[in-house]
């Protein structure tokens, strides 16, 4: 396909004169169009589209069409039948009444160009159904060469999908039929290599998907006998979740744990304007596998909202986006300041009444030492980084202070070491105790609430857009659909601001409307 970039002519006056007709109190889609206009041209996408070849779509009309698709949750096939169908489809794409459409197939072949509904598998499933992966794909480009090397047991131990009730169920069983998938794996690993088999099947992708999810699972060893050759890891031997594949089927997706939410696949952060008096509008839309921890996402977000020159003065995180360095460099770095509750303090003393908490200690950076309550001076200052490069200073008491000390129990369990604190740089140190303090207040908080509208955005894409549901399968692909999503949120909160309909308010159910003020927390209202 070949990008003939096309002359957007206005829609058709037929068209028009039917669109008007039958929705004489107006349409989203035709209100989108009298007022924004075409908001795409094919010069947008001429990197995406080859100097020479059979002619393509329109690219921008290709991309209204996904907009709409995801805004309305529709399939493929529904959203090509709908442009054949419906005149406010038309009337949005500039298109004749009689105008045929085009084939389903071109809406997936376009994503391909703009570059997990999956199911966790445990180990067992895993594995089986990763050689299973492999083997159907040989058996499409090499049905002969697998036939005449598979066993008759591969028939059936993986001529069915993988299914956790169809395996064994005791600890020995179990153990024997992970061995025995595992030498299965190895066979036909081996068999590729040799010189029979077809080179180009070294680098299939279900092969190379193989050959990695062995190297996770398995052990190979020199020895006598098939048996002790091959070995299936223990849990504790296996990659960080970051590096280890949890689908045959999609080897980018990754698991996460979130509180009480357990998923295989990706995450998605969004960036959302929140002028009280304007549209609230969706700016920026990051995917990562959902091994990527957020407070690792913010640097980046900052730089491509700066490349848009769109950096907010305020941006409001939860408190997942924020730390001590990050207050500071997206303040030095890009003039933005991260409002948000940082992580509180996890040890011990913070959670005991009365006891010594780091914020207690008065700090002298320019003597380069602690007071503690009690008034004792550290003994000890020493500049140190840590394994992943961040800048920390050690703080210790001395232990004839520390030892002799009435409040010792309040301070310290240890029984033969002084109090220790770890301190971030002072920049850092002041942000962080500035951020805490400012979250604390009334006012902190009030600033703090405008973050409300994030969280309904993400319900309007869960409920509304199928926002928590991949369709396709790895990352670019995830990503593309977290953008589409997006622009169709955009797109119906801009017809909702030229029609002047007023933001939705979180819904208070009867009850409690009934319920006095003075039964909420300050600052809450009944939801």
């Amino acid at each position: 396909m070949s990008l003939r970039p096309h002359v957007i002519t206005p829609v058709p006056e037929e068209t028009a004169r039917v669109a008007r007709a039958a929705f004489p109190k107006g349409q989203p889609y035709l209100t989108f169009r009298d007022a924004l206009g075409i908001i795409f041209q094919d010069e947008d996408f001429t990197a995406l589209f080859p100097a020479w070849g059979q002619p393509a779509l329109p690219p921008w009309r290709l991309a209204l069409v996904t907009i709409m698709q995801f805004r309305e949750n529709l399939a493929d096939r529904q959203a090509a039948e709908a442009v054949r169908a419906r005149i406010d489809w038309k009337y949005l794409l500039s298109l004749d009444l009689t105008d045929p459409g085009f084939d389903f197939s071109v809406l997936s072949e376009f994503r391909d160009r703009l570059l997990a509904a999956i199911r966790k598998l445990n180990r067992l499933e895993l594995v089986a159904e990763t050689l299973r992966a492999a083997l159907n794909e040989l058996a499409t480009e090499a049905p002969e060469w697998l036939q005449a090397l598979a066993p008759l047991a591969w028939y059936e131990r993986y001529g069915r999908r993988i299914e956790n009730f169809r395996l064994p169920q005791t600890k020995a069983d179990r153990e024997a039929y992970a061995q025995t998938v595992g030498e299965d794996g190895f066979c036909l690993l081996d068999a590729l290599e040799t010189a029979e088999a077809p080179a180009a099947l070294r680098t299939l992708p279900s092969i190379t998907t193989l050959r990695r999810t062995w190297h996770q699972h398995y052990e190979r060893t020199p020895g006598e006998g098939v048996e002790r050759r091959v070995r299936f890891k223990t849990v504790r031997e296996l990659p960080q979740t970051a590096e280890k594949i949890e689908s045959p089927y999609d080897v980018e997706a990754r698991y996460r744990t979130k509180r009480d939410t357990q998923w295989t696949g990706y995450m998605v952060h969004v960036t959302e304007t929140c002028e009280p008096e304007e549209v609230h509008l969706l700016t920026h839309v990051q995917t990562t596998t959902a091994a990527v921890h957020e407070v690792r996402c913010t640097e980046a977000i900052h730089q491509a909202l700066v490349d848009k020159e769109l950096p907010p003065r305020d941006h409001v995180v939860d408190a997942a986006y924020i730390d001590a360095a990050l207050l500071v460099s997206s303040r030095d770095a890009h003039g933005i300041e991260l409002l948000g509750p940082p992580r509180p303090n996890v040890r011990w003393q913070s959670q005991v009444a009365g006891a010594h908490t780091l914020e207690q200690f008065a700090v002298d950076w320019e003597q380069q030492q602690v007071q503690c309550p009690q008034g004792k001076t550290s003994a000890t200052w020493v500049e140190r980084v840590t394994p992943t490069g961040s800048p920390l200073i050690y703080v210790r008491f001395s232990l004839q202070d520390c030892g002799a000390c009435a409040t010792r129990a309040l301070c310290t369990r240890s029984q033969q070491r002084a109090r220790v604190l770890l301190l971030p740089p002072r920049a850092q140190y002041e942000a962080l105790h500035a951020a805490r303090a400012r979250q604390a207040s009334a006012a902190g908080q009030q600033r703090y609430a405008r973050r409300a509208g994030i969280e309904g955005t993400l319900s309007q894409g869960v409920r509304a857009f199928g926002l928590r549901r991949s369709r396709y399968r790895g990352l670019a692909k995830t990503h593309v659909q977290h953008v589409a999503t997006a622009a169709a949120i955009n797109v119906e909160r801009i017809v909702a601001w030229l029609d002047e309909r007023p933001r939705a308010k979180t819904r208070t159910s009867r009850f409690a409307a009934l319920a006095p003020a003075a039964t909420l927390p300050p600052g809450e209202a009944a939801a």
